[in-house]
């Protein structure tokens, strides 16, 4: 385990000395103005807010997305050597994650996977900087690379259901399991456990502010065929709903070098709190999200490509404890809409989309490598990254 504070992701060899040359240059600019259009084709499906969205594992997770994106500008290159392809690559990540920044700069449940999809951008890099040192041929390193690719992306489009598999027999018959924001990998699992397996288990989802996650996850639930009992409860009550908790499941946007996890804001919170009670914290994530970054506390976040969100209007809060009420002419009354609380410009108002939690608080990760614990989750980065 390294003892650096902050590991950059992998630099990506430009295979030779020299500059490419401008046309070069302006071929890659070429070649990655197609790769947004390709990225929007693969995530046309779903947009994350209906019921059934959750359930549907057709739906492809931004990074698997990115690499396919990325794999259709090593088709359309004309490239002669790996310097050039590579300069294209790297143009066309730089893309990828500037539309992503621009296009979620004001949804605290996507921006915060910016470093999942910043991870599945490198590790493609790296397959394609691993390619080229094993076959020195161009062509043929081309020719290898696309085929690589392709395994690549159909692995990470079944990791859902690997993870599943792996992750299933955890739940055991008549347990409470306490889930924590919008995950298809959790659904994935949840589902296997209850449908395939027949298994009776509840479910306690935290609300999920400020994007009602939870909220959302209990209405898709409530609304699917499996019709697991659900129910919803405050953030701030995990504390209090924890002793009736068997274990805690949570997704990640990203597992860093350290073994720990980056996910929705109040993660590390439910994972401490889970941790006081001796209660079972696990987290499912896919390999491609595994990031060769080293936080060490949730400062660092803000230099790995999560910060806090931004908004140009007012905040807006609601007490939805209070009942306003309304005479009518028949002597009746009517109950009010709620009505939301603004605060004034002079409050600040902290709304980062996601925190870090520490390996101590883990006890498990399952993963489509399998399942494993904190202290593995460095070496299988050194594998994949070799």
């Amino acid at each position: 385990m390294t003892s650096s504070t902050n590991i950059a992701t992998p630099s990506i060899s430009s295979g030779g000395g020299g500059v490419s040359s401008s046309s070069s240059s302006s071929t890659g600019k070429r070649r990655t103005s197609q790769v947004l259009e390709d990225l929007k084709g693969f995530l046309k499906r779903g947009d994350g807010n209906g019921d059934d969205d959750l359930f549907d594992m057709s739906v492809m997770a931004t990074p698997v997305a990115a690499i396919k994106a990325l794999l259709g500008v090593v088709q359309r290159s004309n490239a002669t050597t790996m310097m050039e392809l590579q300069d294209e690559l790297k143009q066309a990540r730089e893309e990828i994650l500037e539309h992503h920044q621009s296009s979620t700069s004001s949804s605290s449940s996507s921006s915060a996977n910016r470093i999942g999809l910043s991870s599945g951008c490198d590790l493609f890099l790296r397959y394609a900087t691993r390619t080229f040192l094993e076959f020195p041929d161009f062509q043929a390193s081309r020719n290898e690379m696309l085929e690589r690719g392709q395994r690549f992306a159909s692995l990470s489009l079944a990791a859902r259901d690997r993870i599943a598999l792996v992750a299933a027999d955890f739940i055991q018959e008549g347990q409470t399991v306490l889930i924590h924001g919008w995950s298809r990998v959790v659904a994935s699992i949840l589902l296997k456990a209850a449908v395939q397996q027949g298994k009776h288990f509840d479910i306690i989802v935290l609300e999920g502010r400020p994007d009602a996650a939870g909220i959302k996850v209990a209405k898709a639930y409530a609304s699917h065929n499996s019709k697991i009992p659900t129910t919803v409860i405050l953030d701030s009550a995990m504390g209090y709903i924890m002793e009736k908790v068997d274990i805690v499941l949570v997704g990640a946007e990203a597992v860093v070098e350290n073994g720990g996890c980056v996910n929705k804001m109040g993660t590390y919170a439910l994972a401490t709190c889970a941790k006081a009670h001796g209660k079972p914290f696990y987290v499912a994530s896919e390999s491609y999200k595994f990031a060769r970054l080293f936080p060490l506390n949730q400062q660092d976040l803000s230099n790995m490509g999560s910060s806090t969100i931004e908004r140009d209007g007012p905040f807006l809060f609601a007490d939805t404890s209070s009942k306003t009420f309304n005479g009518n002419d028949d002597g009746k009354d009517d109950e009010l809409p709620i009505q939301p609380i603004t605060l004034p410009k002079e409050v600040n108002v902290e709304n980062s989309p996601c925190d870090f939690t520490p390996a101590k608080f883990i006890t498990l990760l399952f993963t489509d490598l399998g399942v494993l614990t904190p202290s593995a989750v460095s070496d299988e980065l050194i594998r994949l990254y070799q």
